[in-house]
């Protein structure tokens, strides 16, 4: 009987039980470009800054077919 419930509170949150996510990594790369901005990278600077606009484009996306379903 305790069972069910707990199978329930698992199946409640499968995304969040990983950690960590699309925001967060776009967060990271956004800082990585503007550290390696100011200290004169400017090919890693550039290439950070698209991987973070990128991580946030499918961020939304996904959002957006999320809340739409």
């Amino acid at each position: 009987m305790v069972a069910a419930p707990l199978a329930a509170l698992s199946a409640a949150v499968p995304l969040q039980a990983g950690g960590g996510g699309l925001l967060y990594y776009a967060i990271v790369f956004f800082v990585l470009a503007l550290i390696a901005g100011v200290a004169g990278f400017r090919g890693v600077a550039g290439l950070s800054i698209r991987v973070a606009k990128l991580l946030v484009l499918v961020f939304l996306v996904l959002a957006i077919v999320t809340l739409l379903l």
